[in-house]
């Protein structure tokens, strides 16, 4: 199937969402869309464009994107260095062009580095766990030696608790940091905080807010991919839904998914700003309908437009 697709003519507004056309999120989308919008789903990783003379043309998998349409994008997928670049060069572009993207690409670039939204997140004052970022064995030791042990070192880029290392042995730490040298990796290191076998995760769909702890987990991790359970936390304190929303609008996300953890004095930290949230966990947690959320943020903002 080369693109999930749901026409009507009747519909003001047609949404491109770009990802895994196969996905249960293409799925989810276009069932919420059945009563309320057009849609298709095409793929990220084919994205392609066309300049000439008094033309200018964007497609994926030979699909005209036209610019009246709503684009989501749903997906980041892996690529070369070129490959990266371009994608994320042609949505600025299309954004340049006046184009609604969700989220903008410039959102998207600060969510999925974790250096880069980390450092963000600090120049606006938002509290974040104590992290050091470098390049050098050595530098990744005086971190060990600097930081408050064990540290937890993430993958720069990468989500869902995917390649997390605790680390809690010097000598461990330093053959990997040593082995991870050599493959010119970004060490990305931070303080581990302590918490109460549950950290919280906030979806921001515009101006709402939907919250759910997230509970146990593969050892300390308590992402939902890592055997994690979410339940609904509607107690969830003013503090917590205030310092999500900062965050996200701090990356500049519409839609965003944002990790938030309490250290053992008390102090919300924010652990992670994700700008292609999943919500099928979320949304099955908390018996509401995400997709239509979505939709109806797509809808309004199109409007604005």
């Amino acid at each position: 199937m080369a693109a999930a697709t749901i026409r009507q003519a009747r519909f003001p507004m047609e949404v491109v969402v770009l990802g895994s056309v196969n996905s249960w999120y293409a799925r989810d989308l276009a069932r919420a869309a059945r009563d309320r919008c057009a849609l298709r789903c095409l793929p990220f990783s084919a994205l392609e464009a066309e300049a000439a003379p008094g033309r200018f043309r964007a497609a994926s998998a030979g699909e005209e994107i036209s610019p009246e349409q709503v684009v989501l994008v749903r997906s980041m997928p892996p690529g070369s260095l070129e490959q990266v670049v371009f994608r994320m060069n042609l949505l600025h572009e299309l954004a340049a062009r006046g184009q609604l993207i969700v989220n903008p690409p410039r959102a998207l670039e600060l969510a999925i580095d974790k250096a880069a939204c980390t450092l963000l997140l600090q120049r606006h004052g938002l509290p974040v766990p104590r992290t050091c970022i470098c390049q050098r064995t050595q530098e990744a030791m005086a971190a060990w030696e600097q930081l408050t042990r064990p540290l937890v070192l993430k993958p720069l880029f990468g989500s869902e608790g995917r390649g997390i290392t605790r680390l809690e042995d010097k000598d461990v730490a330093w053959r990997v940091f040593r082995t991870l040298e050599q493959h010119r990796v970004v060490f990305y290191l931070q303080e581990f905080v302590p918490h109460p076998g549950w950290d919280v995760r906030v979806l921001v769909v515009g101006d709402k807010l939907f919250c759910a702890k997230r509970l146990g987990g593969n050892g300390w991790r308590t992402n939902a991919a890592q055997g994690g359970e979410l339940r609904p936390w509607s107690q969830a304190p003013p503090e917590a839904l205030h310092l999500a929303r900062q965050a996200a609008q701090a990356v500049g996300a519409l839609l965003a998914g944002v990790d938030l953890i309490r250290d053992p004095g008390g102090r919300w930290l924010v652990l992670e700003v994700n700008a292609v949230p999943g919500w099928r966990h979320l949304a099955r947690a908390l018996q509401v309908d995400i997709a239509a959320e979505v939709l109806s943020l797509l809808q309004e903002r199109s409007k604005r437009e």
